[in-house]
């Protein structure tokens, strides 16, 4: 808390510089939410930090006086602030200037041919539980199936408070060992997929597209066939041409709203591409994400011929392998968070 209130008054002695006001706007409204979210988070510490001295103290009464009743009415509270507590250390670990925004997920099948894109799939599952255990809206906005089984990419929007913040953890190559259950010898394979997660761009953010900067092809959205095969071409691919960075939007039956959330996605690309610019990073995104294949993992699920799942960056190991795919990642999460506060 210290630090928090240390990096509060440092910003409010910038903000009282009358040349404060004199930047651009976009920096002012960067520099005032931090602010905000600073403050926010020290309000609740301070509540926090007052109910349980009150607390502390209401429990010595209770014991001096021999008051059972309030002794469980002190406990439930204790029970309730500890929960308080815990989520709101959580929170303190996400205070990037993103981490509030919703996010966008995209996974690729890598290396294994239809083991790979059947991992792909196993892990969008694993997502989408998360996202509904945590009560997040998502939505599927492009996806492309597998030639025998599982998806070859799928790209989805996750809607709630520190989407991204939470989500950003996953940006990596995920490893999976199993026996592939399409192997008729029976033996085991390694698979990868790639998992990359984006900011979602909010509208007070102008990020400028010049007409000439992009080629838009519609074609007919790819479907299971018979009375679902789609008979307009309502499925629309942006290029940017000075980025080469391609998106690309299926799932909705209009041609506009296809093109509307293209050009969302885009927007979050071209985004995350001028933050790394700020950040000094000289390749593009689309280029940051290692080669999907042996050795640049961050983290395996090993389901043979032990059953683990490590993560590579934090060396958190667990056991429960089933608990993990059904979307309970909380503690990988939690790990790389408090490993990148750490680092700072």
């Amino acid at each position: 808390m210290d630090r928090h209130e240390k990096e509060l008054q440092e910003l409010e002695k910038v903000m009282a510089k009358a040349d404060f006001w004199t930047r651009d706007r976009e920096e002012i409204s960067r520099i005032s939410q931090r602010r905000a979210n600073l403050k926010e988070i020290i309000d609740r510490w301070k509540m926090h930090f007052h109910a349980t001295e009150d607390a502390k103290i209401l429990a010595e009464m209770a014991n001096e006086e021999d008051d059972g009743s309030t002794l469980e009415e002190v406990e439930r509270d204790v029970s309730r602030l500890e929960k308080e507590v815990k989520a709101l250390e959580f929170h303190s670990l996400l205070g990037d200037e993103d981490d509030r925004r919703n996010a966008i997920v995209s996974i690729n099948a890598g290396a294994g041919g239809t083991e790979a894109q059947d991992w792909a799939e196993m892990l969008l599952r694993m997502y989408l539980r998360w996202c509904e255990s945590k009560g997040f809206t998502t939505q599927i906005i492009d996806y492309l199936a597998g030639d025998e089984a599982g998806i070859k990419n799928v790209t989805f929007t996750v809607s709630g408070p520190y989407a991204y913040g939470y989500l950003k953890s996953e940006h990596g190559i995920h490893r999976m060992v199993r026996i592939s259950p399409f192997d008729a010898t029976g033996r085991r394979h390694t698979s990868f997929a790639s998992v990359s997660v984006f900011p979602e761009v909010d509208t007070d953010i102008q990020i400028e597209i010049d007409e000439k900067d992009i080629r838009i092809d519609t074609y007919r959205a790819s479907g299971p066939g018979g009375q679902h095969v789609n008979k307009t071409s309502s499925a629309v691919r942006i290029t940017h041409l000075p980025t080469g960075i391609i998106v690309q939007c299926q799932n909705e039956k209009s041609q506009h709203r296809n093109k509307d959330m293209a050009f969302k996605v885009l927007k979050a690309r071209l985004y995350e591409l001028e933050k790394n610019k700020l950040e000094e990073k000289k390749q593009e995104l689309h280029q940051n994400q290692k080669e999907i294949a042996w050795g640049s993992q961050i983290r395996s699920y090993v389901f043979n011929p032990y059953r683990m799942v490590k993560d590579h960056r934090t060396n958190l190991e667990v056991g429960d392998l089933e608990k993990v795919m059904n979307g309970n990642i909380d503690m990988f999460i939690d790990a790389y968070l408090r490993t990148k506060r750490e680092a700072r």
